[in-house]
């Protein structure tokens, strides 16, 4: 459905309650025929942007609220969801998915909630950074307020023509009166940055890299203007405990900072310009591979929408440590275990390499299954090779055609490879990288042969 309208029947018919209203009487105010209130309240008419309008003025009503389904990630959010195993025997279609937030949206919300916090297997256990990455797909990673002032905030620096590590440090010089001091790795050796407010500087190992001081100097920017904006958005969460709440700040710290180097307008202009050719973007913004790729996964602005990435880092044991799943609803990253086929793993054997990948990812259900995926290596902060970890971009086939590192990929079915959720939760049955067999599954033994493969099973689950 196309930005300027939308589905949005018990919003409108709550509104119309809420105002003591007869649809008659609210179809007057809006200057459209009963009938047609009536279509639109039931979901059978789109929201055209005209009436939309017409609500925000007369109403006083924020339109965000008319679009209830983004609190659980949209559709995707209940993709995932409902992609869980428990939910197999429904054979729930995408379909009746659509039709279920469009009409109820607020069940749908209570569903969600009662799937994240009781109905899921580790809710109980969750820790703060599970609760914090909860939050941040509940909004697909996409913070509209926090992009505009980042933008806003670029204009006064005059980003586009300015050297950015220059400009930001002149901006914290300015308005906030603190200097930037890089300093040698034996005064900080456990440290990369360090704010110093009696001596009024912002230090800096000189371990990052240009990137990377960019970064933490516009870091700071973000803790020093935005305070109250980011206070405002976890103020708004209901966490367990103050340490998600904290992870949830220090993410939209960087949101903003990653918002300020590279701002909406000017950065989606140049994706599409290029292509999304991922080295050129480096370098025209001065940003890491892996400041891009957190980028990338941000850019759902209502009418101006990028192309929906998802972004994970994962360490050599194949452990993921961040993962934002943004607007493209991937169910690849849902569990812990990353699938051996991947070649997201290769990358630590080929550094800096960018290495592209199609996956035909089993048991995705209504959810889409076939993905591109772009990885390469990224060395930790300050640590010269030290730590290392892969950084891996994804983006369903069908859109990732006309992508500048894809020019000369082959998208040919064929040649997409057959991954997994990990052997735990991989049903495939012939594959020969299995370490685990798939949980619940009814295995069969054979004491007169051995199979390529260490494990043997069917499709049906064990008593």
């Amino acid at each position: 459905m196309s930005d300027s309208s939308i589905l949005a029947g018990p919003a409108m018919r709550r509104l119309r309650k809420r105002e003591r209203l007869t649809q008659t009487a609210m179809a007057q105010k809006l200057d459209i025929s009963p009938s047609y209130l009536n279509l639109i309240e039931r979901n059978q008419r789109p929201l055209s942007a005209r009436v939309m309008m017409k609500v925000v003025d007369t109403f006083d009503f924020d339109p965000r609220n008319l679009r209830e389904d983004k609190s659980i990630g949209g559709i995707e959010g209940l993709v995932r969801r409902l992609a869980h195993d428990r939910f197999e025997r429904f054979d729930i279609d995408r379909e009746e998915m659509v039709e279920f937030l469009s009409s109820a949206p607020n069940i749908a919300a209570a569903f969600a909630d009662l799937f994240d916090h009781s109905a899921t297997p580790d809710a109980a256990v969750d820790g703060p950074l599970q609760q914090s990455r909860r939050e941040i797909e509940r909004w697909q990673n996409h913070f509209a307020d926090l992009d505009q002032a980042a933008e806003e905030t670029a204009d006064e620096m005059r980003l586009s023509r300015a050297e950015i590590g220059a400009a930001l440090t002149e901006r914290l010089r300015e308005k906030h009166q603190l200097t930037v001091r890089i300093l040698p790795r034996e005064v900080m050796p456990e440290a990369l940055r360090r704010l110093d407010l009696h001596a009024r500087q912002l230090q800096l190992s000189e371990m990052l890299d240009v990137p990377s001081r960019n970064f933490q100097v516009a870091l700071q920017l973000a803790r020093l203007e935005q305070e109250r904006r980011i206070d405002e958005f976890a103020s708004a969460t209901d966490f367990a405990d103050d340490a998600a709440r904290q992870l949830f700040e220090r993410h939209l710290a960087a949101y903003f900072a990653a918002a300020l180097v590279m701002p909406y307008g000017r950065f989606l202009r140049a994706c599409e310009a290029t292509g999304y050719d991922l080295p050129v973007l480096m370098r025209r913004f001065t940003v890491s591979f892996e400041q891009l790729a957190h980028r990338l996964t941000t850019l759902q602005r209502i009418g101006q929408r990028g192309l929906p990435f998802f972004m994970a880092r994962i360490d050599r044991a194949g452990q993921i440590s961040k993962r934002f799943v943004g607007a493209s609803g991937a169910t690849i990253l849902e569990t812990e275990d990353t699938c051996p086929l991947w070649n997201v793993h290769e990358t630590f054997s080929r550094p800096s390499e960018l290495m592209l990948q199609m996956l035909d990812l089993e048991g995705a259900g209504a959810a889409p299954d076939h993905w591109f995926t772009i990885s390469r290596t990224v060395d930790g902060s300050g640590t010269s090779g030290e730590a290392r970890f892969a950084i891996v971009l994804g983006l369903e086939v069908r859109l990732a055609r006309d992508l500048a590192q894809a020019r000369h990929f082959s998208f040919e079915k064929k040649h997409a490879q057959p991954v997994g959720h990990g052997c735990s939760r991989c049903h495939r049955s012939a594959c020969l990288q299995r370490s685990l067999a798939p949980e619940g599954a009814r295995l069969h033994f054979d004491r007169m042969s051995r199979g390529n493969t260490p494990f043997s099973f069917g499709t049906g689950r064990a008593d």
